[in-house]
C-alpha cells in the first residue's frame, strides 16, 4: 500500500498558482516533520518545504515567499500552495516523511509554460 497520494498538479502559465494535496493512507498525526519534495528530469530529488507537527515551517531557498506548506492532522493530509510558479518549478512533486521513509507515491506533475 502506497502511504502516500498526491494530487492537484498540472500546466500553468508562468505567474500563476497551484495547490498540490497529499493523502495519507495513515494518521500523520504523530509524523514529526512531513515534507514535499521534487524531481526534475536529470536532477536529484529535493526537499522544498517541510512542516513539523506543532506547525514550524521550513521552506528552500528557490521557493521561499512562493510556496505554502500546510497540514491537517484530522484529516492526514498535506497540502503545499504555489504561488508566482517559475518555468524551473516545473517537476514531479511528491510528499513524504523528512527524512523519507517507506514507498514513494507517483507523485503529481507541475509544468509552468507559456
Amino acid at each position: 500500500q502506497v502511504p502516500f497520494v498526491e494530487s492537484g498538479g498540472g500546466l500553468v502559465q508562468p505567474g500563476g498558482s497551484l495547490r498540490l494535496s497529499c493523502a495519507a493512507s495513515g494518521s500523520i498525526f504523530s509524523i514529526y516533520y512531513m515534507g514535499w519534495y521534487r524531481q526534475a528530469p536529470g536532477k536529484p530529488r529535493e526537499l522544498v518545504a517541510r512542516i513539523s507537527m506543532y506547525g514550524n515551517t521550513w521552506y528552500g531557498d528557490s521557493v521561499k515567499g512562493r510556496f505554502t506548506i500546510a497540514r491537517d492532522n484530522t484529516k492526514n493530509m498535506v497540502y503545499l500552495q504555489m504561488n508566482s510558479l517559475k518555468p524551473e518549478d516545473t517537476a514531479v512533486y511528491l510528499c513524504n516523511k523528512d527524512p523519507p521513509g517507506g514507498s514513494w507515491g507517483q507523485g503529481t506533475q507541475v509544468t509552468v509554460s507559456s
